[in-house]
């Protein structure tokens, strides 16, 4: 006997789907999912970027078309002119240096740099007292102080409270505006790498500025080193020689330039090294004159980049963490908010201006013959209007009783006067009768 299989169940598909996507079907989601910064993330959480995360593709085209140039069109002439070894050696380290630049390139960009999580509600402030437990979001009865001192190494540092996080920044600790989130030992936001420099990233940093700039010398002298050997082989002028291999005068030319700028940025973080300061505290001026609570001398603050183990992430983007809960609908005139109203909240939540013309959308379509809409009920009916400047005013609550009122009130008028024109032309009438 058949048996017709019973119809699949939608609910059972929904939540195989959630499975997939990361969701239990219990709201739950993984941290990544639910990130409230600006960080892009691949490989489920694996790896995190910033917003600018693009700027990647083009740092690695500037990287590898330079070197593909070289290899083709320069040391595959110099292992002719070198010996075996020599020639094939001259091939076998620009290789490396590229794979060793792409690597601290991946390495810088797609890690954590030290993002510190963000609170669920404000810090209680001292003194405060009160059992009511505060919501997610909500603002603590007491205004919270801007700023808290912090001894180390017998010096005072000043840490400023981060209204975005909901916390008191640590020291050596700012809030990037382009990443929004609070990064431990703030150094800055790097476009060429799309990703914010600080704790756990700026050593893998230093060594890509620095492998590039043994790249770019590297490249730059084996050019002249070709363009001597056609002088020599040929006994030609220097620029007869230049002539004959315009890819060595373009990558002379792109290595020069580009020597000032990654070897800039090397001798640069050098510097800061030796002092134990990030760029943002160097551009601020925070130790001019004064005491550095955090130089341990010249040979500590390279071995502190270096030599000491970077901190784990304080952030497991794939742990499971329940969904927020909704805004609940707040209770007006004994009903409900409506769902519209509610929109309007929430763009309010979320910082975004409130469009106030689709909380009305639904309102102005009523004419009051039908039943209200849902939501509705106990409330007056709104009718936007318009100024003489052509821009949205106000808008006047008329009841639906009144409306009716008025509607009477006008019939009963041109009632009374189409009865008034009616006894005046009977009027007329008899005394035209009369006079003849």
């Amino acid at each position: 006997m058949y048996v017709v299989p019973p119809p699949p169940d939608p609910a059972a598909g929904a939540m195989a789907d959630s499975a997939v996507d990361g969701d239990d079907g219990e709201g739950q989601l993984r941290t990544y999912q639910a990130w409230k910064g600006s960080n892009k993330f691949l490989l489920q959480g694996r790896l995190i970027f910033g917003p600018d995360a693009r700027s990647i593709l083009l740092t690695i085209f500037l990287i590898v078309a330079p070197v593909a140039v070289f290899c083709v069109f320069v040391a595959r002439k110099l292992i002719d002119d070198f010996s075996l070894h020599l020639g094939i050696s001259v091939v076998f380290f620009v290789i490396v240096l590229t794979l060793l630049d792409l690597t601290f390139l991946l390495l810088t960009s797609g890690r954590d740099p030290g993002i510190i999580p963000r609170n669920a509600h404000p810090p209680e402030p001292e003194g405060y007292e009160g059992h009511t437990p505060l919501t997610p979001g909500q603002t603590p009865p007491f205004r919270l102080p801007r700023t808290k001192d912090v001894i180390i190494n017998g010096i005072t540092v000043k840490t400023k409270y981060c209204d975005t996080c909901m916390l008191y920044r640590p020291p050596r600790c700012s809030h990037c505006s382009i990443c929004n989130n609070c990064v431990q030992r703030f150094d800055h936001h790097c476009p060429w790498v799309g990703q914010c420099i600080g704790l756990r990233n700026y050593r893998f940093f230093f060594m890509f500025v620095f492998t590039s700039t043994i790249l770019c010398l590297y490249v730059h002298a084996f050019c002249w080193v070709y363009i001597k050997r056609i002088m020599n082989s040929e006994e030609t002028s220097i620029w007869k020689a230049m002539s004959k291999t315009p890819a060595s005068i373009a990558l002379v030319v792109y290595s020069f330039v580009s020597v000032w700028f990654v070897g800039g940025l090397t001798v640069f973080h050098s510097y800061l090294i030796s002092k134990n300061q990030s760029t943002y505290e160097n551009f601020r001026y925070r130790y001019d004159g004064l005491a550095n609570p955090f130089d341990r001398g010249l040979i500590e603050n390279f071995k502190e980049i270096f030599c000491s183990s970077i901190p784990p992430s304080k952030n497991n983007f794939r742990e499971k963490v329940r969904k927020e809960p909704a805004i609940p609908p707040r209770l007006v005139a004994s009903s409900f908010v409506s769902s519209s109203m509610e929109k309007s909240a929430g763009d309010i939540e979320i910082g975004r201006k409130p469009v106030w013309d689709e909380a009305a959308g639904d309102v102005d379509d009523y004419d009051g013959t039908d039943p209200p809409p849902q939501g509705m009920e106990g409330r007056s009916v709104m009718h936007s209007r318009r100024s003489s400047l052509g821009r949205k005013s106000g808008s006047w609550d008329i009841s639906p009783d009144v409306l009716a009122l008025a509607a009477g009130m006008g019939e009963s008028k041109r009632m009374a006067s189409g009865s008034g024109d009616n006894l005046t032309s009977d009027a007329q009438q008899s005394k035209r009768h009369t006079k003849l």
